[in-house]
């Protein structure tokens, strides 16, 4: 079954895209609640003035609708992107499934606040993405994914890549001193920090 506001994309070649659109149902109850307030509003108000309330709020809902639905999950060319943060791959020590349980222990009370974490509530699946990178002090990233296995794949197969090159990289005289600058040039703290 497919639905129609999900779009997730698979290339073979560019590894995995998805965006976490807001469901259908999460439409009809904001819209639902803006024309419900907007005719709280201005209830019994006789007059042109009576549909002021509905052009404003009915459109401040759509946008705040499509504003939380808007982030993208993919990978390609050798980094992990949530949004507009990216992290290479070669950073990635670990990538696991999260099932309800593990979910909720690594966004409770025990999860690290340094943690970067894009959840979705309406979204049923999450990737838990532990980093091997000593300057960064972000020790995971929880991520929220409509086909996690498949986002947890992607994953591994572009480290899997990155590893390959890097093991040719290494052949051809560049050092691991100068790889590691380079990545640190490179890399954009996804949590702004440093």
């Amino acid at each position: 079954m497919r639905h129609t506001l999900d779009s997730v994309a698979q290339h073979p070649t560019n590894g995995y895209a998805e965006r976490l659109l807001v469901p259908w149902w999460l439409w009809l109850i904001g819209l639902g609640g803006a024309a419900f307030a907007a005719a709280e509003l201005y209830l019994g108000a006789p007059g042109p003035a009576t549909w002021v309330p509905y052009l404003v709020l009915l459109p401040l809902a759509a946008f705040g609708l499509w504003w939380i639905g808007r982030i993208r999950v993919a990978v390609r060319d050798g980094e992990l992107w949530v949004d507009d943060a990216h992290l290479p791959v070669r950073y990635v020590a670990e990538v696991g499934v999260l099932d309800a349980a593990g979910r909720r222990a690594a966004l409770g009370p025990r999860a690290d606040p340094l943690a970067f974490v894009v959840q979705r509530p309406w979204v049923p699946g999450a990737v838990l993405v532990i980093l091997d990178d000593p300057a960064d002090p972000t020790p995971y990233w929880v991520i929220s994914a409509r086909h996690p296995e498949k986002l947890a794949r992607a994953i591994r197969a572009a480290k899997a890549t990155e590893g390959a090159s890097r093991s040719g990289a290494a052949s051809s005289g560049l050092t691991s001193e100068a790889r590691r600058e380079d990545g640190a040039s490179e890399r954009r703290d996804a949590s702004g920090r440093g």
